[in-house]
């Protein structure tokens, strides 16, 4: 080979090798911009879930450039620890908010609230419900009974709390998954269920079951029917919010969308309950839907009735120190 030709082929290695290089170089930069952090959310397959629901099927989120990943859980605690391993990187709105704290509890820090769906008489999401032809007419009269409740400590510590306060004394309250609850009251299991909607609207159209009462936790816990019980939140770990601030502002802001959706057209929005609940059909256009409060919404006496319900789960034992809500509230 002669002087040139050699001359010539280091020219042409050093131009590869030259570009390899750049290539490698170049290769973080090209990754970074095309891998978005994938958000993955948990939820229990209730109602109160339309927001995030909605938000997910209207492409809201992809919208805002994001990658959310919809992860359905058997219950609300059940999400809170897909939280603490690291399996989720949130909770959407169903999702009870006393589960979420005993997550706080185990690991401070741990989340932020960024918006709750309180419920109410009004806006029913809790009740006590009886088969049709029970001669029980007031939760009082359940002294004595059967009463199966939602699984989890929220519910139990709940259900049992109520029936102490209504006068129930020697009710007898086991865990039932709420989509067992008509099922166990029409083959005589249990005398009565404190369960969640769309249990109680179910039961009504298939002529099975009748509500007793709604709204029961703001009456007996909180100690006003209309007052606004905070049962359930959608969140986000704080780990995330702090890696990924703007992430979470946008992923915070598409699913206020949801929200407003919910709240401007509430007949549109109800179609999005298929496929993330067992709600179809007719059962669509009947199920209660739940109020929403975004974090930026909550007035002193939000946070005040949010406290009250949180100070039960200490009282009771169920917390072992005190959760304080303020600190739990998201900032943008």
């Amino acid at each position: 080979m002669s002087i040139l030709e050699k001359s010539s082929a280091s020219r042409r290695q050093l131009l590869q090798a030259g570009a390899a290089g750049l290539a490698v170089l170049a290769a973080p930069t090209i990754v970074r911009a095309q891998a978005a952090p994938k958000l993955r959310i948990g939820f229990w397959p209730v109602a109160a879930g339309l927001p995030f629901f909605a938000a997910v099927d209207r492409g809201y989120f992809k919208e805002a450039g994001l990658d959310v990943e919809p992860l359905k859980f058997a219950g609300a605690q059940q999400v809170m620890e897909g939280m603490l391993a690291g399996r989720c990187d949130g909770s959407a709105n169903g999702v009870g908010s006393a589960n979420l704290a005993i997550g706080e509890i185990a690991q401070p820090g741990f989340f932020k609230i960024f918006c709750t769906n309180p419920s109410n008489a009004k806006f029913v999401l809790d009740e006590f419900i009886v088969p049709k032809d029970s001669p029980v007419k007031t939760v009082a009269e359940l002294a004595g009974k059967k009463v199966a409740s939602g699984p989890g400590i929220q519910n139990v510590t709940l259900c049992k709390t109520m029936l102490e306060r209504a006068g129930a004394k020697g009710a007898v309250v086991s865990e039932l998954p709420i989509g067992q609850h008509v099922a166990a009251l029409v083959a005589g299991q249990v005398d009565a269920c404190y369960t969640l909607e769309p249990t109680g609207t179910v039961g009504r159209m298939n002529g099975t079951t009748r509500v007793i009462e709604a709204g029961v936790v703001a009456k007996y816990i909180l100690g006003d029917p209309m007052a606004p019980w905070h049962g359930g939140a959608a969140s986000l770990t704080t780990e995330f919010i702090k890696k990924n601030p703007e992430i979470a502002k946008k992923y915070i802001a598409a699913y206020a969308r949801g929200v407003e959706l919910v709240r401007t057209k509430p007949d549109d929005a109800r179609q999005h309950m298929k496929g993330y609940t067992a709600i179809e059909g007719k059962l669509t256009a009947e199920v209660p839907l739940a109020s929403y409060m975004l974090y930026n919404e909550f007035k002193p006496s939000d946070v005040t009735y949010f406290q009250k319900f949180y100070d039960l789960f200490t009282e009771k034992g169920i917390f072992e120190k005190k959760v304080l809500v303020d600190g739990l509230l998201y900032k943008a």
